[in-house]
């Protein structure tokens, strides 16, 4: 038993009983003739893991679909926002709470006081479950808070089982209360906004490593706590992709912590660089992984992503877009995922 995981678990219990009355997800506007003008918004997402800064980036782009000329500030935390949100034009401000509240407790009070500073049109808590998420739209100087409460007519849409995708549908439902023309168009995939200098300078680094006039497919072999695949069953998946696919070139990505499922039996690429990487895999054919931050990474970096899942929920974290597919391989044999990976490569 990992008794630091426990605790968190039961503080997060807590904290989600004590918040899950705060708040209404919307009030009702004074005067419904008058234009409502949207020029500032406010998303929050205070938690520090890649992939869960990433599956913000739908409703990133959602607000900005339907709203082109606002302004959006970021409620986050950790070392990661700057660079994940790095080329998106229309947000103004990163709002980011330290990685460990103990080593910087001013810091951490005067980045909650900053969203007293501004006020803003919307305000948006991403996820439902999220306390603090939940608090920072309550603390808000906001006329309209959206709290991501869960309503029938959302929960009987099954796009909306998923994490990126949820936030989309429950603020879409959320502008026609307040009378507003919601954006109808199919939920943006994930997406890390990658330049075109950027991914020239991946296409490059891809050429140091491999030849690029043959396909690739890019591998990620390393998965934190119960999601990670042990070497018994990489081993043998490795060996069955080379026998399918004799002519493509193979590189793995290496994780911070420089292991390797197969052995280090390919090339291999490792950057602390999030965006080099991103940049990297967007230039391959096809990224294989488990569901991890930096699977989301290569299905925003609009790379055809197959994530592979045997503990976590498909449904509610599977890459999308581009191809992209979530494959349960508890229900899924390795001959039968390579058959679903040959009819995207």
């Amino acid at each position: 038993m990992n008794l630091k995981r426990e605790i968190n678990n039961v503080r997060r219990k807590i904290m989600r009983w004590l918040t899950k009355g705060v708040g209404t997800s919307y009030t009702l506007r004074n005067n419904t003739s008058s234009a409502l003008e949207i020029k500032r918004i406010l998303i929050s997402r205070p938690n520090h893991r890649l992939g869960n800064l990433l599956l913000i980036t739908p409703i990133i782009q959602e607000a900005i679909a339907t709203f082109p000329d606002c302004k959006i500030d970021l409620f986050l935390k950790g070392n990661l926002p700057a660079s994940v949100f790095k080329n998106y034009r229309n947000i103004d401000r990163l709002i980011i709470l330290p990685k460990k509240v103990g080593r910087g407790f001013f810091s951490y009070l005067s980045r909650w006081l900053s969203l007293r500073k501004t006020h803003y049109d919307i305000a948006i808590n991403t996820v439902n479950g999220s306390s603090s998420g939940r608090l920072s739209i309550f603390f808000s100087r906001s006329t309209y808070k959206f709290f991501g409460n869960e309503t029938e007519a959302v929960l009987a849409n099954h796009e909306a089982q998923h994490l990126a995708k949820a936030p989309v549908f429950y603020f879409r439902h959320y502008l026609t209360l307040l009378e507003l023309k919601p954006n109808v168009q199919p939920v943006a995939a994930l997406s890390i906004e990658l330049d075109k200098n950027e991914l020239a300078e991946g296409k490059k680094e891809l050429d140091q490593i491999v030849n690029t006039q043959t396909k690739t497919i890019c591998l990620f072999t390393y998965a934190t706590g119960e999601k990670n695949y042990n070497q018994s069953w990489w081993i043998p998946f490795y060996e069955a992709l080379k026998k399918e696919f004799p002519l493509f070139n193979f590189i793995e990505v290496l994780p911070v912590e420089n292991v390797s499922s197969i052995g280090f039996q390919a090339p291999t690429y490792s950057n602390p660089d999030i965006r080099k990487v991103a940049a990297l895999i967007a230039n391959t054919n096809v990224f294989i992984g488990a569901d991890s931050g930096v699977m989301h990474l290569a299905c925003a970096a609009h790379a055809p992503t197959v994530g592979l899942f045997s503990v976590t929920d498909c449904e509610v974290y599977h890459p999308y877009g581009n191809k992209s597919i979530g494959i349960n391989t508890n229900k899924t044999s390795i001959n039968e995922i390579i058959a679903r990976i040959s009819s995207i490569v």
